[in-house]
């Protein structure tokens, strides 16, 4: 652990290399925060590649794109599988999918954000209408209540959990930017170690606490990345 640490809850560290040093290993099992680009831990994802890790297990909306996000990681082969509900503008996951080389559980939007939420509140799993007779509830318990069929859904309790946030302070508490916000704060809950990258990092007491969307109880580490790139999934302009 840092020397920082010292200073008791502190939990600023210096880099996404530092951050992610002895917290990753082989065939973990990940959330990700984020929607297409928007909202993606960038940083933390490119130092999560940089480590070599392989054989991994991702929850996360998307898969990114070809070049950017999640992408980099399915470049590289160290995903194993992908909990996602869309998995479109990646041509690369599109391959590997097609090959056998990526096994994918698709997960309807919903359902794997309540899988989040339930995996950080404690709750095993729940039961949800959605996916009834379709791919999704195959080899999934099935269960009647007043008449109607539910599915098991299991909660998502990750080992670690990439988010991004907009600001955070020192004691790791974090604020999301509008749309920004999406699976981040239900990743943050879900993992046994959680590490969230800031692009405003400020002093304990400066935030206000009606406006914190995720308490720092549910983060061990923080990262500041004043300069994100934001890039934009897909640019749509008037045509002529």
């Amino acid at each position: 652990m840092s020397g920082q640490h010292a200073k008791g809850m502190n939990k600023l560290w210096p880099d996404a290399q530092a951050a992610l040093d002895g917290i990753v290993r082989d065939g973990m099992l990940l959330a990700i925060g984020g929607f297409g680009l928007c909202g993606i831990p960038e940083a933390l994802i490119a130092a999560l590649r940089d480590t070599g890790v392989r054989e991994l297990t991702i929850a996360s909306n998307n898969a990114g794109v070809d070049d950017w996000g999640l992408g980099q990681l399915l470049r590289t082969r160290q995903v194993r599988k992908m909990i996602s509900s869309y998995v479109g503008e990646n041509a690369e996951f599109e391959r590997q999918y097609l090959a056998g080389e990526l096994d994918v559980e698709f997960c309807p939007q919903g359902t794997l954000a309540e899988r989040m939420r339930a995996g950080g509140a404690g709750i095993p799993g729940f039961y949800t209408r959605t996916g009834i007779g379709t791919v999704v509830a195959e080899g999934k318990e099935h269960k009647e209540f007043d008449g109607v069929e539910y599915i098991l859904e299991r909660g998502i309790r990750a080992d670690v959990a990439l988010v991004k946030a907009w600001k955070a302070d020192l004691h790791g508490n974090l604020v999301y930017r509008r749309t920004a916000r999406n699976f981040n704060p239900l990743a943050a809950a879900c993992g046994r170690v959680t590490v969230a990258e800031a692009e405003i990092v400020v002093e304990p007491g400066e935030l206000d606490p009606d406006e914190i969307h995720t308490p720092g109880i549910y983060v061990q580490r923080v990262v500041h990345n004043p300069h994100p790139e934001k890039r934009i999934e897909k640019r749509t302009v008037r045509e002529g």
